[in-house]
């Protein structure tokens, strides 16, 4: 099985696909991850990434898309797959698609947890205040939440057209929103 998971800051796909990735025997995997840990063991890769995010930039589709295609060429994934945080540009969308295609693989399905934004606003706040993330205010917060849309909006609607797009009220909790994408999942391609 191969998915993946969107959805705007907060809005819980992390949690979601960490659950759903373990429910279906598959890994998992987070781009944002994928990124810290190339950093952490230091990579050339990593090394890249690393100062293209202390210059304040976006690590570009190129360099995305090798950090994801060696991911997904390992073992753990000869199963499938359950991607969070990739893509995130049209581009990276073609990239997927012909990545799928040299190895003979399809997506099975795209997840979209859909949030009230207020209600994610107050969420965000309120994890920063948890967690001491001084950088998590309202402002850059409202800023996230709208590249979010800019960028994704686009994808959603290449996925929906393709009729891989499973749209899920993703508010409630964490066990409710699970059983929501579950049974959707289970309606899309079976159980």
């Amino acid at each position: 099985m191969r998915l993946l998971i969107m959805g705007p800051p907060g809005a819980g796909k992390g949690t979601q696909a960490a659950v759903i990735g373990e429910y279906y025997g598959i890994p998992a995997i987070s781009t944002g991850n994928i990124f810290r840990l190339a950093i952490t063991n230091r990579t050339d890769l990593g090394e890249r990434i690393k100062r293209i995010i202390a210059d304040g930039g976006y690590v570009p589709d190129s360099l995305t898309l090798k950090v994801v295609v060696q991911r997904l060429e390992e073992e753990d994934t000869k199963g499938g797959w359950l991607l969070d945080g990739f893509p995130r540009t049209l581009g990276q969308v073609k990239a997927l698609d012909k990545e799928l295609e040299a190895h003979g693989f399809t997506l099975d399905a795209v997840i979209s947890l859909t949030a009230d934004e207020e209600a994610i606003v107050r969420r965000m706040l309120k994890r920063a205040e948890i967690e001491g993330r001084p950088d998590d205010n309202e402002e850059t917060i409202r800023n996230r939440l709208e590249v979010y849309h800019e960028q994704t909006d686009p994808l959603l609607e290449v996925y929906r057209e393709r009729g891989l797009l499973l749209e899920v009220d993703g508010m409630g909790e964490v066990s409710e929103v699970t059983q929501r994408v579950l049974t959707a999942l289970a309606q899309r391609i079976g159980d």
